[in-house]
């Protein structure tokens, strides 16, 4: 398996396929570049040269005990980049991985063309007086239970309720796709998953700032995870040069359940 070992010894997997001007997938929690596979696929067959890895503490990555933050995440994806060599790059992140994203195109813009942050977390999604459709501190500490106790168990619960609105009325759950969900979380490891909770408090707002290259927002308006009403409206007036586009009943997990919508529009805004 390819790997690069970073300055304090983590070794973190990676996927390089095909040739062309690079896109860099950043995944969410707790999942791993697996989840990037309906994205990965279609790039490539249109020409560009597909990146994605496991951040540390998930999937085939190693599982520290310390550096499951936000700051470490990012260091390890710059170093992947710089060892790669990657310039006029496109950068896509989900939901954590948006953070990871805004973070490090913010630090690292000269290797940076666009970037699109996809039911992301930016610029913060905890319930304030600022932004009160944040999600409420009860949230949070929930899902540190989940993890504290059954943590097989609740990486079923997840995938089957509200990551891929598969709680609502009408909707077609898919087991496939539920089982993969469960298949990566349980790859990972628990440290970093339960870590990941305090990425989900910080706020990203100067990360948003200080960056200038176009930035593509797409969101659910039916996420349950980030409410629509909590990040986007405010990561759009953040951005120097952001656009949004919006998905009236799409769920957080909608790059799996609708690729078909969102691939050709995050192709139409690279080409653009």
């Amino acid at each position: 398996m390819p790997t690069i070992t970073t300055k304090d010894g983590v070794n973190i997997f990676y996927k390089d396929w095909g040739s062309g001007q690079p896109i860099v997938f950043s995944h969410g929690w707790p999942l791993t570049a697996d989840d990037w596979d309906a994205q990965m696929t279609f790039f490539l067959r249109h020409g560009y040269r597909v990146i994605a890895h496991d951040r540390r503490g998930h999937g085939r990555s190693d599982q520290p005990g310390t550096g499951n933050d936000m700051d470490h995440w990012v260091a390890d994806l710059a170093a992947l980049t710089e060892h790669l060599n990657l310039r006029d790059a496109i950068h896509i992140g989900h939901s954590t991985g948006g953070g990871e994203v805004a973070r490090y195109v913010a630090r690292h813009q000269e290797r940076v063309a666009k970037a699109a942050l996809v039911a992301s977390l930016t610029p913060n999604m905890v319930r304030s007086k600022d932004n009160p459709s944040g999600q409420p501190p009860e949230w949070f500490e929930a899902i540190r239970a989940g993890m504290l106790g059954n943590r097989a168990e609740f990486y079923r619960f997840v995938p089957e309720n509200p990551f891929y609105g598969y709680n609502r009325e009408g909707a077609k759950p898919s087991e496939a796709v539920i089982a993969n969900w469960w298949r990566q979380g349980m790859a990972g490891g628990a440290l970093a998953h339960y870590a990941t909770v305090d990425s989900w408090l910080e706020d990203y707002t100067d990360d948003l700032k200080k960056i200038t290259v176009p930035v593509l927002v797409m969101h659910g308006e039916d996420d349950q995870v980030v409410p629509f009403a909590s990040s986007v409206p405010r990561a759009v007036k953040l951005l120097k040069n952001g656009s949004l586009k919006t998905y009236p009943g799409y769920p957080h997990g909608m790059l799996t359940t609708h690729a078909d919508v969102l691939n050709p529009d995050l192709l139409s805004f690279i080409r653009s």
